[in-house]
This record gives C-alpha cells, structure tokens and sequence, in this order.
C-alpha cells in the first residue's frame, strides 16, 4: 500500500502500523489499526481500518471478492470513510480523488507483489531466486513516496480539470511562472 510503513499483525487478522498519507497541502503519518473480518479466504473479507494523526482520524470500512470470469480473477470492492479534522478541510472532491488514486495504485502494487511471488515459486530455486534459465527474478519494490505523490497528484488533476481545459490551464500555469521569475530578476 502507498505509504505503508511496517504493518505488523498484533493477532489473527488485526494489524497495526503507520501510513504516510498526502491529500493536497496536508500530510501526515497516521497511526493506523486494520481489523479483517468474514474471511472466505480466497474470495472475500471485510476490511476496517482507522488511523490517527495530528491531521485529523479516519475511519474506513470497504469489502472486497474476488471470483473466476472468463479464466481471470475479477475483484468487486466497496468502501466508505469518514474523517475529521485538518485533513477533513481539504474538500471532499479532492479526498474523494486522492482515495481513488490511492486505491488504484495499491491494487497496481498489488499486483506487482503477485507478479513476483508467481516468478518466485515457479524458480526452480526459490531460495537463490533464479529461473531454471539461470535468469533472477524481479524483487518487488514498492514505489517511492514521491512516486505515489506524483501519481496522486496526475490524478487529483486529471478529475478535477476537464481534459478540454488542461492544456490552457498548463498554458496559464507556464505565464504566470514566465512573469514571476521575470519580477523577481527585475
């Protein structure tokens, strides 16, 4: 997950660590808590979570399944959250936009991570890591923050500025930097 930092399990489906979380100009790290509940292990859970900050809390529940259509795995999920604090003030279309965003590239990491771990069990050598060519298999890295942040940021945009309007915006942006470092040269 973006941002994770050291989730531990504390006891049979709960677990406990800190998520580094960015939504426009707040940032903050979040003590964070993950129950998992009516586990049908390999199709379904429920997921709660909260996390506390200096920013403010959050509170969040979401369910995920995952069932076989057409020889692939197809994932339904849903959730909801509930905040408070500074973090709250950043306006709901910008939170709704970042948790998408953040959505979306956990489930990318995701899937990366399962990338992996398939090349890894089908090495012939699972403890060297290697290919029965000889080759090594990828380890996984996870994206940097400034990945993450960056990603977040394309994203907030692109649901925020109509497509139509993003290349004036850009335009505006790039005057108005142009006539800045004019002012301050001068």
């Amino acid at each position: 997950m973006p941002g994770g930092q050291g989730f531990e399990e504390v006891e049979e489906n709960k677990y406990k660590g800190s998520l580094k979380v960015k939504v426009g100009p707040v940032q903050g790290v979040f003590d964070a808590n993950i129950i998992l509940s009516d586990v049908v292990a390999p199709e379904s859970y429920t997921i709660e979570a909260d996390g506390k900050s200096s920013q403010g809390y959050v509170k969040a529940k979401g369910s995920l399944k995952l069932s076989s259509q057409d020889g692939k795995t197809h994932m339904d999920y849903v959730g909801t959250a509930q905040i408070s604090g500074r973090i709250a003030s950043v306006g709901q279309r910008l939170i709704d936009s970042s948790a998408r965003s953040i959505i979306r590239q956990s489930l990318e990491g995701l899937n990366e991570y399962l990338k992996v771990q398939v090349a890894t069990a089908s090495a012939s050598d699972a403890e060297v890591n290697t290919t029965s060519a000889g080759e090594t298999t990828p380890a996984y890295k996870p994206p940097s923050q400034t990945r993450v942040a960056l990603t977040v940021m394309r994203d907030v945009f692109n649901d925020t500025i109509p497509s139509r309007w993003q290349p004036i915006f850009f335009i505006a942006v790039l005057i108005v930097i142009v006539v800045l470092v004019w002012i301050l040269f001068l």
